[in-house]
């Protein structure tokens, strides 16, 4: 059967209605129609919600992202840029930023308005939006990122229609990037008390997309908005395209094929099964697809890492060899990260040889934090300073991984027997990991961080001592990472910040309580027509400039 007619047949009636206004969907032959421009993806992991205060994970992230505006924006230099607000100033004593809203933004219309006409967005949609992400009625899962930050009581103030200010608890400077995250939509109050616990699949913005249907599980359909306030440098309205339509196939290889046939504009990554068929060892494009797709690859804000439990009080780390920071410090040393992306990854990832912080970041520098390289001799000199020569009488070590992650277990416990250190690697679900990391039961475990927002700080303060796990999963505690990390909370000046951001992951590097295995790197698909297909380091997707050929 072709994969073309997986959906209902109710579906399929119900899209083409679509189809017969703007021609949209291929189900109804319609997908090459020349005079209109539709952007197709797939999102294999389904939708949850299109409600931002519920954009915990990519798939809502993405789609909230094309309906919905922020306060602040991130480009692809990762630098924080307006767009509902004009600019905004802070005060000198770092609590209160004071924010000018443009006077030209309207939600799109919808029954939830008088006339069914969108209005204007206004600083009390702001202050709205955000009170709801902390009103434990929501139940948004974006609510920590308020919390124990702004006051309580007077935190979101709309001054004026195009003035808004957020006070602070004390100092956070961060606050600017969590601002540009999608929990930080802006809504209006109309739609949430029309359409209740409905929101979810009715959503009424001011983005560059407009909202048209939603069957879940078969397809998301996004059109323009005829009435966006962007504009690109030759005055031309925003966006390009015409619309979006979202599949949702649980197959990575339907996806797969669905690309190959032209039914998909892009993929995001690649499946393991077809990543020899489509990559070199390099991570380069195989002959045979040069013609067809571009390889698109760009530092992606995560880090991939093996995580060293080192609360001293903790029953496990005081019969644990890896108490011990020259044990650390010899693991670091004891395996080739280079050799493990070129044969394991595709070369799909930096190797981490430098701090915890990834690159892709402003204040990213391998000079000023050296990391780890592999240095065999230099791992079996540290354990033998340890006490341990050539391993001798060093008890075997257990790390917890991941079925995906199985073989890069296997591949570092192989190079680390080398050295003298016998490791054991143990495969449980990832529900069982993260159960065991938050209680502090694995001594030894493989880790990821994902930035929530552009700033090192949401890397460093997985090491702050007064965090608990999560995220602070390895429990490390160090007075001085302390006293630097609250010193930077307070710094404005972004180059000051930043070298409190590196003394940081220096001191981190040393004590080591992680190992560092790659920064990892976003990697695209694109079909040849698609143009100005550019997401950054966040990895979120940016439709507003994309151009369909």
């Amino acid at each position: 059967m072709a994969l073309r007619y997986k959906y209902k047949q109710p579906l399929i009636l119900f899209l083409c209605a679509f189809v017969s206004l703007w021609f949209i969907g291929s189900s109804c032959k319609n997908h090459n129609h020349p005079d209109k421009k539709i952007f197709h993806y797939n999102e294999s992991s389904g939708l949850a919600s299109l409600d931002p205060a519920f954009a915990k994970n990519k798939q809502v992230m993405w789609s909230t992202h094309q309906l919905y505006n922020t306060l602040i924006e991130i480009d692809s230099n990762m630098q924080m840029q307006p767009s509902l607000a004009t600019h905004w100033n802070i005060s000198e004593d770092n609590l209160v930023f004071t924010f000018i809203l443009r006077n030209d933004v309207f939600f799109t219309d919808d029954a939830c308005f008088t006339n069914g006409k969108g209005r204007k967005l206004t600083a009390h949609d702001v202050e709205y939006s955000f009170k709801r992400i902390i009103d434990k009625s929501t139940a948004s899962p974006g609510a920590w990122i308020f919390n124990n930050r702004v006051d309580s009581v007077n935190g979101f103030t709309a001054i004026n229609d195009t003035t808004f200010q957020l006070k602070l608890i004390s100092p956070f400077q961060s606050i600017l990037g969590i601002l540009s995250m999608q929990y930080c939509s802006i809504i209006p109050k109309e739609a949430v008390e029309k359409y209740k616990t409905d929101f979810r699949r009715h959503p009424v913005g001011t983005g560059p997309f407009s909202f048209v249907a939603w069957e879940e599980g078969q397809a998301l359909i996004l059109k323009k908005n005829e009435n966006y306030f962007e504009k690109d440098a030759e005055g031309r309205s925003l966006p390009y395209l015409d619309g979006i339509k979202v599949s949702f196939y649980d197959s990575k290889a339907t996806e797969f094929l669905e690309f190959q046939q032209n039914r998909l504009d892009f993929i995001d990554d690649i499946d393991p099964s077809f990543k020899d068929e489509v990559l070199t060892k390099t991570g380069n494009l195989k002959k045979t697809w040069l013609d067809k797709i571009e390889l698109h690859k760009h530092p992606y804000l995560n880090i991939e890492y093996l995580g060293i439990l080192v609360d001293g009080e903790n029953e496990l780390v005081k019969n644990s060899p890896l108490r011990f920071q020259k044990i650390r410090q010899a693991i670091n040393y004891g395996f080739n990260r280079k050799k493990m992306m070129l044969y394991l990854r595709n070369s799909i990832g930096i190797a981490a040889e430098s701090g915890f912080v990834p690159a892709g970041l402003p204040s990213f520098d391998s000079v000023a934090v050296p990391g780890y390289h592999y240095d065999i001799d230099k791992a079996k000199q540290l354990l033998a300073e340890a006490g341990y020569p050539n391993g001798k009488n060093l008890p075997e070590i257990k790390l917890l991984t991941i079925p995906i992650y199985g073989d890069l277990g296997t591949y570092i416990a192989n190079e680390l027997l080398q050295v003298g250190i016998k490791v054991q690697v143990e495969v449980i679900q990832k529900s069982l990991l993260m159960e065991q990391t938050s209680k502090s039961q694995a001594p030894f475990f493989r880790g990821s961080w994902i930035a929530d927002y552009p700033d090192a700080e949401n890397y460093l303060g997985v090491f702050y001592g007064k965090n608990p796990a999560p995220p602070n999963y390895t429990r490390y505690k160090n007075a001085d990472f302390d006293l630097l990390y609250e010193k930077a909370l307070s710094e404005k000046n972004d180059s000051l910040r930043y070298k409190l951001y590196q003394q940081m992951d220096r001191i981190i590097i040393s004590d080591a309580p992680v190992v560092p295995l790659w920064y990892d790197m976003a990697i695209h698909l694109v079909h040849l027509n698609i143009q100005n297909f550019y997401p950054n380091s966040l990895n979120l997707l940016e439709l507003r400039r994309v151009k369909k050929l």
